[in-house]
């Protein structure tokens, strides 16, 4: 039970994450803010979904089949996270301006059920799909345990990442939906934008 705990909380932790979170803020920018309170919602729990799903499906699968990944697939999903931080931080900016220049006119920056944010969640998992693989939150010790063990402790490792990115979307909602940002507006966007091509490029820098 303490194990099942323990990667519980590892989970919330990884899914806490500042690239994560910097990805779902950006993802949910918008110009109007009533429907960027209802995207940051649905943002949040699709990208958690992408994470996790490919995450701990993935680890779990290869640790079934027994399978190793090369360590230049984990910083190739570094550099590729980085990228990903640095064209949506980009592309947030490019949609401000535009809705600022054109503000009788307003198109969302992702769509309505759109599976962007998924599919963008499951490619920051890559990065992470090794170590978890390896057992590496866990301890080198667990690695005599029983399959089934394993394959547990990496599901509920998921669980936890689907917990604290969705919890961060109801926080996110929340305050997008605040009368404080609405006096702010273009410039708390502006903001999300720039702050995810900075440590879009520190990510790449460091990785």
């Amino acid at each position: 039970m303490f194990l099942l705990a323990s990667a519980l909380f590892l989970g919330f932790l990884h899914g806490l994450g500042a690239d994560h979170l910097m990805a779902i803020a950006a993802l949910s920018v918008n110009g109007d803010r009533a429907a960027s309170r209802a995207r940051a919602l649905a943002v949040a729990s699709r990208f958690a979904a992408g994470h996790a799903v490919l995450l701990g499906a993935g680890a779990g699968l290869i640790v079934l089949i027994g399978w190793s990944i090369p360590p230049h697939v984990e910083r190739g999903g570094e550099m590729l996270g980085g990228a990903l931080l640095i064209v949506m931080g980009l592309v947030t900016l490019q949609h401000l301006f535009a809705h600022r220049a054109r503000s009788t006119e307003h198109r969302a920056l992702i769509p309505e059920h759109s599976h962007l944010p998924t599919m963008i969640g499951a490619a920051f998992a890559v990065s992470s799909l090794r170590a978890l693989a390896m057992l590496t939150p866990f301890g080198a010790e667990l690695g005599t345990a029983p399959l089934p063990v394993l394959l547990a402790l990496i599901a509920v490792f998921a669980a936890g990442i689907l917990m604290s990115m969705s919890l961060f979307g109801v926080v996110l909602a929340g305050v997008l939906s605040t009368k404080a940002l609405a006096r702010v507006g273009h410039g708390a966007g502006a903001l999300v934008g720039l702050s995810s091509v900075v440590l879009g490029v520190a990510w790449i820098v460091t990785a």
